[in-house]
Order: structure tokens, then sequence, then C-alpha cells
């Protein structure tokens, strides 16, 4: 298994962990409950899992691995890696309903965002660029 597969696997991983984490967070947002310190773990997870993506990504670009569009792909990987503990500090660590809200929507968004990286081939395949 190469480099470019293990990368689509991470990334891959990464959206439906997203999806899975808007999910749960909308149904605490419906219950009206607050959010629980798991949830938190689960974020910073997201976010160790997104960095990882991105650091294999720099690893495949220092071995000269592009992929089609490489300032766009390294834009959006910062986003991904920075804004759910973003967002926990803008919050300021709250744990309510509204909270609750904010995070489900930008679960999903980040999800949307990284399923449309996908499609418009902005994180792979990976290739030596043309001499």
């Amino acid at each position: 298994m190469g480099l470019n597969s293990i990368h689509q696997i991470l990334f891959n991983a990464g959206i439906l962990y997203s999806v899975a984490l808007g999910v749960w967070v909308s149904v605490m947002a419906a219950r009206s409950q607050s959010i629980s310190g798991n949830f938190w773990g689960a974020v910073a997870t997201f976010a160790i899992l997104s960095a990882m993506t991105l650091l294999l990504g720099i690893v495949m670009t220092l071995m000269g691995l592009q992929p089609p569009r490489i300032a766009t792909y390294f834009l959006y990987m910062a986003w991904l890696v920075v804004i759910m503990p973003g967002l926990f500090t803008i919050l300021r660590g709250r744990d309510d309903r509204s909270a609750a809200i904010a995070f489900a929507i930008l679960c999903f968004f980040n999800a949307a965002t990284a399923f449309s990286m996908t499609q418009r081939a902005v994180v792979g395949p990976w290739t030596l660029p043309a001499a």
C-alpha cells in the first residue's frame, strides 16, 4: 500500500468522522444536553486525524509528489486542522445548546468541504510534477 492510498484512507476517515461528530452533537443539541467531555475528546481526535493527514501530505510533497492543486490542498488542510479547536476557543469552552448547534454546523461544513476537495481532485492523486 502506497502513501497515496494511506493519505486517501486518512482523508476519507476524516470525512466520515466529521459526519459522525455532526450527528452526535446534533442529537445533543436536539435533547438540549450540554456537550460532554467525550465530545471534546472526539474534537481533539478530529484535529489530530487532520494533522496526521496534513503531515503525510507534507512528507509526500518533500518526496516530490504533488496533488493537482497543491496550494488549495494546504490551505484547506490547515483549515481542517485548526477550525474545531478554534471554535472551542472562540466559544470559550461553552457547552450549552447554542454551542452544540455551532459545532454541528461546523462538523457538517467540514465534511462537505472535505468531500468537495475529493470531488474537485484537490487531495489527489499525488504524482510527480511534469518535467
